[in-house]
């Protein structure tokens, strides 16, 4: 089924998947998770109360209970999941998608990620085989739930002071709306902080350039000092510096190393994905981390983070992973965290780009996208063609490749998600950075 990935189920709604579809899901979901009861979520999109209907119609039908906690972020309903012993639980969203999509992104017992090969797919075989439904004579019920209050307590140990700064935010009318000013206060200038499913602001994915325009001019309109952009179920955060630029998220896991290895003096493990800036991990090994690599996605990062019993972890895509949030990523505590030591930074004198610039020391392409189908052989002529020539000093093979040289390294990779395949490059200087993204597409320009 189109709808079906490896990280969740998500497509546009009444064309990958419809109401029946999810039905199906809720029916079959507790027994392939052994669950009697389901936390379940839902974000603002106008699809999303059909979705809610069909899919615990399914799960009661199936003789689980349903707890529904209402409009949530999605990391409230991965900490709810744990914190209050869910068998399983369900966030109905599309994340950074635009309005016509929806998904179910779905965990089991301590929020563990339910991917395409820990369960979507089991679920998938059994809708495909078109068994007649007989729902069981003892339906389940189902409840309501109130976590809002409990986890901005939570979420409330990691806001420090933050007087200093001049912070314009971007909620992208999505999840973060529901409780940013809550913490915040009016300690930011708000931008489409109304949670609306038609998304009026912009679509909710900042890492669409036009998508953080508006936040970039606030920050030169009022002269702030940074610029925080969240995805519209919360599960992601971004940042721009006081110039308006771009940071990428990838540096903010270095950022984050202030706080774990530095401030509460822990040791141990980080985690990056493998499109990472080999910066991060030479930040970090002067503090005393260690750095993982690891595949992009939730289904792989919490579980790899829970693996090593790491510390914290993060994405290019802007997804940060925390021990202390049961291994599962959290936009609202990332951006908590990052904004208290700006806070300290400012009062040291150091702004926003000058934190980055101690960490950013490579010439970075970020991702460039390829419609190619043949995506394996592409991936391996690239590889073939530089391993032939030299002797990587780093090779991985998990998600892609990523081949590391003395004075660069690339990565290409299938996206998961969208039908490209994706190329990052990473260099000592700009010139042999563009040398070599243009010796890549060349060799790619025989597969499109």
């Amino acid at each position: 089924m189109k709808a079906f990935h490896a990280y969740d189920i998500r497509g546009v709604y009444n064309k990958d998947f419809n109401k029946e579809d999810v039905y199906k899901i809720g029916y079959y979901l507790p027994g392939v998770l052994n669950a009697q009861k389901v936390l379940v979520g839902r974000d603002i999109r106008e699809s999303s109360p059909e979705i809610f209907h069909f899919l615990t119609k399914g799960i009661t039908d199936a003789g689980a209970d349903v707890y529904t906690a209402g409009l949530t972020t999605t990391p409230m309903v991965y900490w709810a999941t744990a914190k209050h012993g869910f068998d399983a639980s369900v966030m109905i969203t599309a994340s950074h998608n635009d309005s016509e999509y929806n998904g179910l992104k779905v965990s089991k017992t301590n929020a563990l990620p339910v991917g395409y090969d820990t369960g979507l797919k089991t679920i998938e075989e059994k809708i495909i085989t078109a068994k007649p439904i007989i729902p069981v004579k003892e339906k389940g019920i189902i409840k309501e739930i109130q976590i809002l209050d409990e986890y901005l307590a939570f979420q409330m140990q990691f806001l420090k002071d933050i007087s200093s700064l001049k912070i314009a935010l971007d909620c992208s009318n999505g999840m973060a709306g529901i409780l940013i000013k809550q913490l915040l206060g009016n300690q930011a200038t708000y931008l489409n902080d109304q949670p609306d499913g038609t998304f009026p602001g912009h679509a909710p994915n900042p890492l669409v350039a036009k998508n953080i325009v508006q936040l970039q001019s606030a920050v030169a309109q009022h002269h702030c000092d940074v610029g925080v952009i969240f995805d519209g179920d919360a599960d992601r955060v971004m940042f721009v510096d006081e110039q308006g630029e771009f940071i990428s998220p990838d540096l903010m896991i270095g950022l984050l190393g202030h706080y774990f290895l530095e401030q509460k003096k822990q040791k141990g493990a980080v985690l990056q994905d493998i499109r990472s800036s080999k910066a991060v991990g030479e930040y970090l090994q002067k503090m005393g981390g260690t750095m993982h690599t690891w595949r992009v996605g939730r289904a792989y990062a919490a579980l790899k983070l829970r693996e090593i019993n790491g510390l914290f972890g993060g994405e290019l895509a802007g997804h940060y992973y925390f021990r202390d949030f049961y291994y599962s990523d959290s936009g609202i505590m990332a951006a908590l965290i990052i904004l208290g030591l700006l806070n300290e930074f400012k009062n040291m004198g150091v702004s926003v780009s000058q934190v980055i610039a101690r960490i950013k020391k490579y010439a970075n392409s970020g991702e460039i996208n390829f419609r190619i189908e043949r995506k394996q052989a592409a991936m391996d002529a690239v590889k073939n063609h530089f391993t032939d020539l030299e002797t990587p000093t780093a090779s991985f093979d998990f998600d892609g490749y990523r081949v590391e040289y003395p004075q660069w390294w690339f990565n290409i990779r299938p996206s998961n998600t969208e039908p490209y395949l994706r190329l990052l490059v990473e260099a000592s200087s700009t010139q042999l950075l563009d040398e070599k993204v243009r010796e890549i597409k060349k060799i790619l320009e025989k597969f499109s």
